[in-house]
C-alpha cells in the first residue's frame, strides 16, 4: 500500500531526485508534446521539462500561496521510495481552484488507484481542479470525476466542475529555458548526431503530431457535445 503526503515547500533531495527520473522515465505520457524516442526531438524535450519540474519544485514555498503544490504517494514499506507524484499549481486569487500541472505513478503500481487517491487529496485542498491532456487520457480522468469542457489545441480541457475557474495560475515560463546555453548544446549536439535534415524531418513529425492530437481532441469534444456543433 501507500501513503500519501502533501508539500508546500521543496521536498528533500532524495525524493526530488526520484520524482524528477519519473519525468525523464516517463517523459511520453505526462508531456504536452509526447515524443517518442524514435524522434530526435526526443531528448530535448526530455530535458526541457525535467528542468521545468525542477523549477517548480525548487521555487515551492509555503510563503506564497500561488507557488506549486506536490502530492507525494509513498510506499508503505519503505517510505523512502516514490511511488507517484501530482504537481499542482494553487489560482493566485481563486483559493478553490488549481491547475494539475504532471500527474505519474511508477509502472509497477499502476492499477492500484494510486493517481485517484493523489487527484483525491489535491481536490481536497483545492476542490476546483483543472487539467489539460490528450484524448486517449480523457476516459480515465472522467473515471475519476473530471468532466470534460473543451478542446484547447492539442489537448482536452477537464474540469472537476462544469466551468473554469476565473482565477490566474502562475505557470513556469519556458522560454528562458530554451534559450537557456543547456538546450543549445543539446540542439547542437543533436544536429551534430541526426544531421540538419534528420532534425528539420523530426521537427515536421512533431508538428504533425500536434495537428493529430489537436483533432483527436476537437473529435472527442465534439462527441461529448454533439448539439453544440
Amino acid at each position: 500500500m501507500f501513503t500519501l503526503v502533501t508539500l508546500d515547500a521543496p521536498p528533500p533531495e532524495s525524493l526530488k531526485n526520484q520524482v524528477l527520473q519519473m519525468v525523464v522515465d516517463y517523459f511520453s505520457d505526462i508531456s504536452p508534446v509526447p515524443l517518442t524516442p524514435s524522434n530526435p526531438l526526443y531528448q530535448l524535450y526530455q530535458y526541457v521539462i525535467g528542468y521545468e519540474v525542477h523549477l517548480y519544485l525548487q521555487a515551492m514555498d509555503s510563503a506564497v500561496d500561488s507557488s506549486a503544490r506536490l502530492v507525494l504517494a509513498l510506499d508503505d514499506e519503505d517510505p523512502s521510495q516514490v511511488l507517484g507524484f501530482a504537481l499542482y499549481l494553487p489560482s493566485q486569487d481563486d483559493v478553490q481552484a488549481c491547475t494539475l500541472a504532471y500527474l505519474a505513478v511508477t509502472a509497477s503500481h499502476r492499477r492500484h488507484g494510486i493517481a485517484r487517491a493523489m487527484l483525491q487529496q489535491v481536490a481536497g485542498h483545492r476542490p476546483h481542479v483543472e487539467l489539460a491532456c490528450a484524448a486517449s487520457k480523457v476516459p480515465a480522468f472522467e473515471s475519476m470525476g473530471f468532466k470534460v469542457l473543451a478542446a484547447q489545441g492539442p489537448h482536452v480541457l477537464l474540469n472537476t466542475r462544469d466551468h473554469r475557474s476565473d482565477g490566474m495560475v502562475a505557470v513556469q515560463d519556458l522560454a528562458p529555458i530554451y534559450q537557456s546555453k543547456e538546450v543549445r548544446q543539446i540542439h547542437a549536439y543533436l544536429v551534430q548526431q541526426h544531421g540538419r535534415k534528420a532534425m528539420a524531418d523530426a521537427e515536421k513529425k512533431r508538428d504533425r503530431l500536434l495537428d493529430q492530437m489537436a483533432h483527436q481532441a476537437q473529435a472527442l469534444v465534439k462527441e461529448r457535445f454533439p448539439t453544440l456543433h
